[in-house]
């Protein structure tokens, strides 16, 4: 019988198809600006990150697309809206920085994970250039020789 661990795991969530779909290259950390229901539905791990990126508008950093389903719980006089666009806390140094990159052609901002840090939340999110078709062929093939091969020094 497995005990469970008094220390829960840091991660939130991760964007798992972000390293099929892109090339990743530099990664960035940021704070979100989130509402009470939020957090609580995120310690319980209501979130999904799948098909959202990092949008730069009006010299600020915006989430869109994350997923972040309200607990039965929630307040009857809040309507929770789950798919919200949610500001991301950067310095502006760093905001600097994501518009020179997300200005050259082909690069975008994705998430890849969303962690506990010292009681806050964090989101950490790449920039990234889309794969084309073959590129994920190419991926795919080079992952299941590395599994094959793993198989055969096994043995």
């Amino acid at each position: 019988m497995k005990k469970k661990s008094k220390i829960p795991s840091s991660t939130i969530g991760l964007n798992k198809k972000s390293r099929f779909d892109y090339f990743l290259g530099d990664r960035f950390e940021a704070g979100i600006a989130l509402q009470g229901w939020e957090v609580k539905s995120l310690r319980a791990g209501k979130l999904q990150l799948n098909d959202t990126y990092v949008l730069m508008k009006d010299n600020e950093a915006w989430l869109l697309g994350a997923i972040i389903t309200p607990l039965p719980t929630a307040s009857t006089h809040i309507h929770p809206e789950s798919q919200r666009t949610r500001k991301l806390l950067l310095h502006r140094s760093e905001l600097t920085k994501l518009f020179e990159i997300v200005e050259r052609k082909g690069n975008s901002l994705v998430p890849t994970a969303m962690y506990w840090k010292k009681g806050y939340i964090k989101l950490e999110f790449a920039a990234a250039t889309g794969k084309k078709d073959y590129d994920k062929r190419d991926t795919e093939k080079k992952r299941d020789w590395d599994r094959e091969k793993e198989r055969l020094f096994k043995h």
